[in-house]
């Protein structure tokens, strides 16, 4: 065929309807699975790709290509140069094309473990998983964490592309091999359906056409397969929800409520209920950028106009009054795992959900996967790439549906509070329902007052720094000082509370976090009573000072930074800590075996190798002296 008649082929193709909808796949599996190399020649024999795409393909193929004079089809979606050099996906790379019978949006994603999360955001929105197998190597560990990912997205079929046959000597024996170990850990997901397809993606042997080679395969191409496959969305059938993304207001005389409609349809006339608050109100008119419209469905992003005004902002959902979500501060959810730094219960993150962001913590982490068995595994905590189910608790009530229910409302993503990076994406299972049970009870008597009746500003003094800075001498001395100044005080010291309080704690990351989370509760307390308390404690890690810092108003927290350096602190060893871990007899050791992370702003900084005990606690009360003044 000439490339005259191939770009007249494409421009038809590209121009059909697609009688049976669209289908958005994902091609994922192992690195070097040929992932790339089907997609490119499914578009090649499909007669998809226009005259200057075969042209700018056949000249890549020979300055990157990796299959001799032949045509390489990865490069057609490896746009990245990194990718080009190395010959693995880096991004996720989208391809949309259409043949008589459909449309499709395609997602080729990478197969390297490092990239696990780039393939999760391809799984989001596909309805089917194409999974290749390299013939030679078999089902691998990746092949079943894609496997799984696909599960968790809310995929249901999943095609298991037995890939390179030519390499396996078109072998129906190995074909069968493949299939039955794969299946044994993936039946008991709960896909609807696992079709499997021997092929080789070079040569294009059962993607478009049959071959010679394999006449033993009897079941259909994989065009074949995509083409019929019933993937009808009942996102239109379920109840109504619409996230409020902003308050629509050009002039005094529109106020409306803009937002995608992620599930069901709704018409003028219907009542509608703001999800947190059970508010009802009628939907007056549905404003578009194109006019006005009757009614709307899923899919479409428009402006709701109420019969009344309300006070309702970002963040808000809109949804079915007679079929109301699941309002509630804890859930439980599985959790993909995409930091190198580990998922530590109880540590603070960012919890985002649809238009919604919330400080949220793990409350309990019930179990991770085995990725090579399914199997559930008791654990302490995720590190990168791994899956658990976790119970989450919200600084405040969230709006959701289960995720297998409605998708849009069940996934969240965790974020990183101070690299503002994406450390893990969520789905919502249930509702833990505690919320509704448990309320605040308004008391008579609150913290102005107990303040007031003192005559002093309440605070938090947290001192942190390594073992042997100094830090529990200076609160010592702060404390006696301000109580000789007729101040009432409290002193927390990291050792005395693990004589009581967290006599249950020891000192792996996931302690430590569960130990400040405890001292940063029983500190807000302290302060609710009007009381200045010192706080004297390593806590080694950012997180968990600013999630202490959060638990009380501005100006409340203090955090002092005991910066000795650590030769200084392994001369002093008061307690023989330091020689006790350098011998290994004491593990996870803050400054040794255990990272300690230095406050970037700290409201005040003391160096007890510089100063004395007397003199840097004089340095903190003179910067509470005039922080009281300047008030």
């Amino acid at each position: 065929m000439t490339h005259q008649e191939r770009t007249s082929r494409a421009v038809d193709n590209t121009s059909a309807a697609g009688t049976r909808g669209v289908l958005r796949f994902l091609t994922c599996g192992s690195v070097d699975d040929g992932k790339s190399t089907l997609i490119g020649r499914l578009l090649y024999d499909s007669k998809l790709l226009f005259e200057d795409q075969v042209n700018t393909l056949e000249r890549d193929s020979r300055k990157h290509g990796t299959t001799g004079e032949e045509i390489d089809f990865a490069l057609l979606l490896d746009g990245l140069e990194a990718e080009r050099e190395q010959g693995i996906t880096i991004d996720v790379a989208y391809r949309f094309f259409s043949t008589s019978k459909r449309k499709f949006v395609v997602a080729d994603t990478p197969g390297h473990e490092q990239y696990t999360r780039n393939m999760a955001t391809g799984a989001s929105t596909a309805d089917v998983a194409v999974i290749l197998v390299d013939a030679r190597k078999g089902v691998l560990t990746q092949t079943l964490r894609h496997t799984y990912i696909a599960r968790m997205m809310g995929i249901r079929h999943v095609v298991l592309a037995v890939n390179k046959m030519d390499l396996a000597g078109h072998s129906s024996g190995r074909f069968h091999e493949i299939i039955a170990a794969y299946l044994k850990v993936a039946e008991g997901l709960g896909f609807d359906s696992i079709i499997p397809i021997p092929m080789s993606a070079r040569y294009g042997d059962n993607l478009t056409r049959k071959t010679d080679e394999m006449s033993w395969y009897t079941g259909p191409t994989l065009l074949e397969y995509l083409e019929e496959l019933d993937v009808s969305s009942s996102v239109a059938a379920e109840p109504f929800r619409m996230p409020v993304q902003w308050v629509n207001r050009p002039d005094l005389n529109f106020r409306g409520y803009s937002g995608l409609i992620v599930s069901g349809t709704v018409q003028t006339g219907d009542e509608v209920v703001i999800a947190a608050s059970g508010t009802v109100a009628c939907v007056e008119q549905i404003v578009t950028a194109d006019g006005y419209l009757d009614a709307a469905e899923a899919g479409q992003s428009v402006t709701l106009v109420l019969d009344r005004e309300l006070d309702i902002s970002r963040g808000d959902v809109l949804a079915a009054s007679g079929d109301r979500p699941e309002v509630s501060d804890q859930f439980a959810a599985e959790v993909l795992w995409m930091s190198e730094d580990h998922l530590l219960p109880g540590r603070s993150y960012l919890l985002k959900i649809g238009t919604t962001t919330t400080p949220a913590s793990v409350s309990a982490l019930k179990h991770k996967v085995d990725i090579n068995t399914f199997d559930k595994q008791p654990c302490t905590k995720l590190e990168v790439n791994e899956i658990g189910l976790c119970n989450i608790a919200c600084a405040r009530p969230v709006v959701f549906d289960p995720y297998h229910q409605i998708r849009d409302m069940g996934a969240f993503i965790l974020i990183d509070r101070f690299t503002n990076q994406t450390v893990g994406a969520g789905m919502i299972r249930f509702g833990l329902r505690r919320a509704s049970n448990i309320h605040r009870h308004a008391m008579d008597v609150d913290k102005a007052t107990r303040a007031r009746i003192k005559g002093q500003s309440p605070a938090i003094l947290w001192f942190t720094g390594l073992s042997g800075a100094g830090k529990s001498t200076v609160a010592n001395i702060v404390e006696r000082k301000l109580t000789e100044a007729g101040l009432h005080t409290y002193s927390l010291d990291g050792d005395n509370v693990r004589h009581g309080l967290n006599r249950d704690l020891g000192f792996t990351d996931v302690d430590r976090v569960e130990n400040i989370r405890r001292i940063g509760e029983v500190a807000k307390l302290f302060v609710d009573a009007g009381l200045i308390v010192t706080c004297s404690f390593i806590s080694p890690f950012r997180s968990e000072r600013q999630m202490v810092r959060e638990l009380v108003d501005d100006e409340e927290f203090i955090e002092v930074f005991v910066d000795t350096p650590i030769e200084v602190c392994m001369e002093r060893d008061p307690k023989g800590l330091y020689e006790k871990a350098r011998a290994g007899e004491i593990k996870n050791f803050t400054g040794l075996d255990s990272p300690y992370e230095a406050p970037v702003k700290a409201e005040l900084r003391v160096d007890t190798s510089e100063l004395t005990a007397e003199e840097a606690a004089d340095e903190v009360i003179e910067y509470l002296l005039a922080r009281e003044h300047a008030k």
